[in-house]
C-alpha cells in the first residue's frame, strides 16, 4: 500500500520522508502545495492526514520496524514530548539553545527513548540535518560533543537512506553525512543491536559497513515469549547481562515480553540471598520483566512427567555408579538397566522419591539413543536423589530434576516461544528437542549467541565461589569481580555496561573481549560530569614554602568542572605553605618556573634535601603574572591545613595471570598474588562531603569512586580507583608497594 506524500516545494518534510524511508514504508512525493501549508499524506481510501508529527505517529504505526513509536505508556509519552519538541530547530533564535538541551539530554544516552531508536531520533536528527551549514559548523567545532555522537550514530546505521534523503530534497542546504573518522569513530561505541556486524570479510577489510538483521525464527510480532533464567547460585555476573538484555532487545523488538525464572533445581548451590541479590542486579539492568517464576514452582508436575516419561518406556532407572555410566555415555555402551521393564523401573522411582538408601544409589535417565555422535543425547540424567533441603520448600523432596530435563518441561508450560542461549550449550539442542518430543511439547525454538569472554576473567559461578569462600576477596560485590554489584561499586555506570554488550549485539561469533572497551566508554560517560578534586599522596610529601604568598589563608569559591556547573563549586583555601607529591618536587630544578593549577605560576629558589638525597622542603616565589603556556609542569597542590581529609586510595588488578584459561588448566595454579593496593593520601576538605557512590577525578591521578564517606578525621575517605580504558599490564604491584591483598 504506497502512500502520497504532499508538501511545499520550498519545505519538505525530511523527517516524514526519512522515517518512511528508514521503516520501509511505500511512499510517493508530490511537492504542489502553496508556501506554509502543513504536508499531508493521502491514503489509497481517500482519506488523508496532515502535520509533520501525525504523519510521523501514522508512519511509525504502520512501520515494518517493530517499537519505533508504540512502546509503554511512559516510552510513548517521552516520543510525544520529543514530537513537540522538535519543531524547535527549525527557529533561528533558539536553534543553540536547543542543541545544547539535547546534548545535556545525551550525556548518558545511545537514543532519546529506550534503547532503540524510535520515531523521536529520526525527528530530531532531520531537524539537524535540515538545519545545514548552521549545525555542520558547530558538529565541526565539538561544542556538542554527545549531540554530535548521537547524531553520527544515527546516520552510521542508516547512511544509504538518509544520504538520499538529504541529498534529494536539501540538497547543498542540509547534509547528514559525517566525515569518514567521525563515521568509524562512532560506528563502534553506538551501533544498535538490530544491526549486527558480520565477521571479517573483504568488506569490513575496505572500510564498508557489512550488517546483517538479526531475526528470531519463525517469530510473530505480540507473540513473542521469552525468558532469562539464571541459577540462584551466586550474583548476576557481566556474561549474564548479555543474556539478560538480548532477551529484553528481542521482546521489545516483537513487542513481547520476557519472564523471570529461576532455575532452582541444585538444593546444594542455591539460596534465598542469591535469589534476591540476582532481582536487585536484574532491576539494575533496567530489565523489564512480566513476571518471577520459578522450577520448583513445577516439582509436581515435572515428577508426573518422569512417571509418565518411565511408564512409556522413554526413561529408565539406573544404579550404575557414576565414574562407570560416565565411561559408558562416553564409549556409547548400553547400562544393563536400560531394558529393565516398567514395573522395576516405577519400583526403584518410588524408592528415589522415598529418599530410601536404595533410591539414592539411583538416577532417572531418559532412554535416548546411546549410539549418538552428539555424546548429549547418550541417555542424560533427569533425575538424581539429594537429601539437602530446598531454599524454598525445604525438606519436602528427595530427588531433584536436572536442568536438562527441567528446562526444555517448563519452557513449554510457560509458553515460551524462543529460549536464548549461549552457543556453548551448542551440543545440547538435540537433547533439548528430543525431550520436548518425547513429552508431547510443541517444540520451543533456541537462539544462540555467543557467550561474553573477557580476557583475564573468570566467569564460573564455582570458581567465582572459591574466591569467596577463600577470603580473597571482600565478597559477592568485591570490585575486582565480573560481577554486576561488582564493576558497579568499582565505578561503572550501568549504562557503559549497556551500551558495550548492545556493541557485541546478538552475534554467534566467539570473542576474547578486552575490559578497556567497557572502562574506555565508562570514562567517555563520567568524564564530562564528575566533579574535579585534588589529593596528595602521604608518603613523603613535600612542603613549598611561598616567601611572597598570602599572610594569612584565603578562601575562594571555584568551579567543580570547569566545563560542567551541574557538577557543583567548591572551596579553595590559598596558603603561604602547600604541600606537593614526591615525584613532582623531584622533578623540579632551582630556579624553574611551574604552574601550581587554579593560582598560577611560582619560580623555585630553593630545593633542600636529606643525607640520602631525598628532597625534603621547597622554597619559592609567586610569579602569577607568569604565562602557564611557557611551564613543562603543573603541579597539583593542597594548602598545610588541619582541614584536610585523610584518603585511603585502592587500586585493583585481574584475580588471574593469564589472559585465557585453556579448558583443562585449573584456575588455582594462575591465581594473581596481588590484586589490591592501597595508597594513603590527604584531600582537599570538600571532600568530606562526598556521598558513598559518588565519582569524581583527582587531579593529574584519575578517577575513582567513592566507597567509604567521611565519618571522622582520623578515619580515612576510602576511593576505589576506576580504570579509564587504558591498557595496562597484569601484575602491576609489586608486594613492596602499599598495603597489599
Amino acid at each position: 500500500m504506497e502512500l502520497k506524500l504532499a508538501f511545499p516545494a520550498d519545505t519538505p518534510p525530511l523527517a516524514v520522508i526519512a522515517a518512511a524511508k528508514i521503516a520501509g514504508v511505500p511512499l510517493s512525493t508530490d511537492p504542489t502545495l502553496s508556501p506554509g501549508s502543513p504536508p499531508i499524506i493521502l491514503l489509497p481510501n481517500g482519506l488523508k492526514l496532515q502535520g509533520t508529527s501525525v504523519l510521523l505517529r501514522y508512519i511509525s504505526r504502520v512501520a515494518n520496524i517493530p517499537n519505533m513509536y508504540q512502546r509503554d505508556a511512559f516510552e510513548s509519552s517521552q516520543i510525544d514530548e520529543w514530537l513537540d519538541y522538535a519543531p524547535i530547530f527549525a527557529s533561528g533564535s533558539q536553534f543553540e539553545e536547543a542543541c545544547g538541551y539535547v546534548d545535556g539530554y545525551l550525556l548518558q544516552r545511545t537514543f532519546l527513548v529506550g534503547y532503540s531508536l524510535s520515531i523521536a531520533d529520526i525527528a530530531v536528527w532531520s531537524g539537524l540535518a535540515g538545519a545545514g551549514k548552521r549545525w555542520e559548523s558547530l558538529r565541526s567545532s565539538k561544542k556538542y560533543q554527545n549531540l554530535a555522537r548521537w547524531f553520527n550514530s544515527i546516520f552510521a546505521e542508516y547512511d544509504g537512506v538518509l544520504n538520499e534523503v538529504t541529498a534529494t530534497y536539501m540538497g547543498k542546504k542540509g547534509s547528514g553525512k559525517p566525515t569518514v573518522s567521525k563515521v568509524k569513530e562512532q560506528h563502534g561505541s553506538n551501533a544498535n543491536l538490530a544491526k549486527v556486524n558480520c565477521d571479517s570479510t573483504d568488506k569490513e577489510k575496505s572500510g564498508s559497513r557489512p550488517t546483517f538483521e538479526v531475526d528470531l525464527p519463525e517469530a510473530e510480532a505480540g507473540k513473542v515469549r521469552l525468558r532469562f533464567a539464571p541459577e540462584p547460585s551466586g550474583y548476576l555476573h557481566i556474561g549474564h547481562s548479555k543474556a539478560a538484555l538480548l532477551n529484553q532487545y528481542f521482546a521489545e523488538r516483537y513487542k513481547g515480553e520476557v519472564i523471570i525464572r529461576f532455575d532452582d533445581t541444585n538444593p546444594d548451590k542455591e539460596s534465598n540471598e542469591f535469589v534476591d541479590n540476582l532481582l536487585k542486579d536484574i532491576e539494575t539492568l533496567g530489565i523489564k520483566y512480566r513476571t518471577v517464576t520459578y522450577t520448583s514452582d513445577y516439582f509436581p508436575k515435572l515428577m508426573e512427567m518422569a512417571g509418565k516419561l518411565i511408564r512409556e518406556g522413554k526413561a529408565y532407572v539406573d544404579d550404575t555408579p557414576r565414574e562407570q555410566m560416565q565411561k559408558e555415555r562416553m564409549d556409547g555402551i548400553e547400562s544393563r538397566c536400560r531394558n529393565n521393564g516398567v514395573e522395576e523401573n516405577l519400583k526403584l522411582w518410588k524408592e528415589m522419591i522415598a529418599g530410601s538408601e536404595r533410591g539414592t544409589m539411583c538416577c532417572v535417565r531418559g532412554k535416548l539413543d546411546m549410539q549418538d555422535p552428539n555424546k548429549s543425547v547418550r541417555d542424560p540424567v533427569y533425575y538424581r536423589c539429594n537429601q539437602t533441603p530446598h531454599h524454598r520448600i525445604g525438606a519436602k523432596y528427595k530427588v531433584y530434576p536436572t536442568y536438562d530435563f527441567a528446562c526444555p518441561f517448563v519452557d513449554a508450560v510457560e509458553g515460551i516461544t524462543h529460549a536464548l542461549r549461549s552457543s556453548e550449550y551448542h551440543d545440547r539442542n538435540d537433547q533439548y528437542y528430543r525431550i520436548q518430543t518425547d513429552m508431547g511439547f510443541r517444540k520451543v525454538h533456541i537462539y544462540e549467541f555467543s557467550r561474553l569472554n573477557l580476557v583475564y576473567t573468570l566467569l564460573s559461578k564455582r570458581k567465582l565461589l572459591w574466591f569467596v569462600q577463600n577470603g580473597l576477596v571482600d565478597g559477592w560485590d568485591d570490585p575486582r569481580f565480573p560481577t554486576v554489584q561488582g564493576i558497579v561499586r568499582r565505578g561503572l555506570k550501568i549504562e557503559a555496561l549497556i551500551q558495550f554488550i548492545l556493541e557485541q549485539g546478538a552475534s554467534k561469533n566467539l570473542n576474547l573481549m578486552e575490559w578497556d572497551k567497557l572502562w574506555a566508554i565508562n570514562k567517555k560517560i563520567i568524564d564530562p560530569v564528575c566533579p574535579r578534586h585534588t589529593a596528595v599522596i602521604e608518603e613523603r610529601r613535600v612542603l613549598l614554602t611561598l616567601s611572597n604568598g598570602p599572610d594569612e589563608p584565603f578562601v575562594r569559591i571555584v568551579p567543580k568542572h570547569k566545563k560542567y556547573a551541574g557538577a557543583g563549586e567548591k572551596a579553595t583555601t590559598y596558603s603561604k605553605r602547600i604541600w606537593i607529591d614526591y615525584d613532582d618536587a623531584i622533578s623540579i630544578s632551582v630556579n624553574e618556573e611551574v604552574t601550581l593549577m587554579d593560582w598560577g605560576n611560582t619560580i623555585v629558589k630553593e630545593i633542600q634535601k636529606d643525607q640520602e638525597g631525598n628532597v625534603t622542603h621547597l622554597s619559592g616565589i609567586l610569579h602569577l603574572e607568569g604565562s602557564v603556556k611557557t611551564t613543562k609542569l603543573k603541579l597539583t597542590w593542597l594548602p598545610e591545613s588541619d582541614e584536610l581529609v585523610k584518603l585511603s586510595l585502592v587500586d585493583f588488578d585481574y584475580l588471574i595471570t593469564k589472559k585465557k584459561l585453556e579448558e583443562d588448566e585449573n584456575f588455582v595454579d594462575v591465581v594473581n598474588p596481588c590484586t589490591r593496593k592501597e595508597t594513603p593520601a590527604l584531600g582537599d576538605s570538600n571532600m568530606r562531603n562526598l556521598k558513598r557512590g559518588d565519582v569524581l577525578q583527582l587531579e593529574r591521578k584519575g578517577y575513582f569512586r567513592c566507597d567509604v564517606s567521611f565519618i571522622r578525621p582520623t578515619k580515612s575517605i576510602v576511593l576505589f580507583a576506576i580504570p579509564d580504558g587504558k591498557q595496562q599490564p597484569v601484575l602491576r604491584f609489586a608486594v613492596s608497594e602499599g598495603k597489599t591483598k
